[in-house]
């Protein structure tokens, strides 16, 4: 009786023995599948988030230079009326005729009204790009980009200083043409403001030109040592 009691008692054991262990294996499955939906959810939502900011990145990136490119076109489109009222201007200072002379006059004046639109398109325009590579910044934490992102910002202020200084420049220009008489006392004045808005646009197209140079030449990817 003993014996067989033994026998029974080691089998009960095993058996219990077996259960714990499957029992054991099928919650340290369950813990495990738990911990692996865990973590594919949250990668999910890291690469849902990744994928949102680098959609984002890119969205306000490309409305940035298109808004860039609008901005270069106005600057060049106003330039292209003011070296007209300029040219128009000194054909008007070296001739003889005063029917000549105001033919002349006129249509430097018209050039000079087409050119002022554009600079204030364009002055617009540089900044609405920097508001939109401001916000590009927010969707990436990677230097490089930043750095590249930090240049187009400071071309944008450039060129806005760029319009501006043009803008007043033709306005100058247009007073000049039209005799000197309004705004300003007389054209010694004008002529001043106008030399100055002139070397300062100058100015700044040399700072202007050093940023758009540093952009072509960067580097976006670090070199291997």
């Amino acid at each position: 009786m003993v014996r067989v009691f033994s026998r029974n008692m080691f089998i009960m054991l095993l058996a219990i023995m077996i259960g714990i262990i499957l029992i054991t294996f099928f919650v340290a499955d369950i813990i495990n599948r738990s911990k692996i939906e865990t973590l594919t959810t949250e990668h999910k939502a890291e690469i849902t988030d990744i994928s949102s900011k680098s959609e984002n990145f890119t969205s306000y990136f490309l409305k940035s230079s298109v808004l860039l490119d609008q901005a270069r076109g106005d600057l060049a489109f106003g330039n292209y009326h003011f070296d007209l009222a300029f040219l128009w201007y000194n054909s008007a200072l070296a001739e003889k005729d005063n029917s000549t002379m105001q033919l002349y006059k006129t249509r430097g004046i018209d050039n000079c009204t087409s050119a002022m639109p554009n600079y204030i398109y364009s002055d617009y325009n540089y900044k609405d790009a920097k508001s939109y590579f401001n916000e590009t910044k927010l969707f990436t934490t990677y230097n490089l980009y930043l750095d590249i992102l930090d240049l187009y910002i400071c071309l944008t202020d450039s060129g806005s200083n760029l319009s501006m200084l043009r803008y007043n420049a033709t306005l100058s220009l247009m007073y000049l043409l039209d005799g000197g008489v309004v705004y300003m006392e007389n054209v010694t004045d004008l002529l001043m403001s106008f030399n100055s808005a002139v070397e300062g646009y100058n100015n700044e197209l040399e700072q202007y030109n050093d940023y758009q140079g540093a952009i072509d030449e960067y580097e976006f990817f670090e070199e291997e040592r």
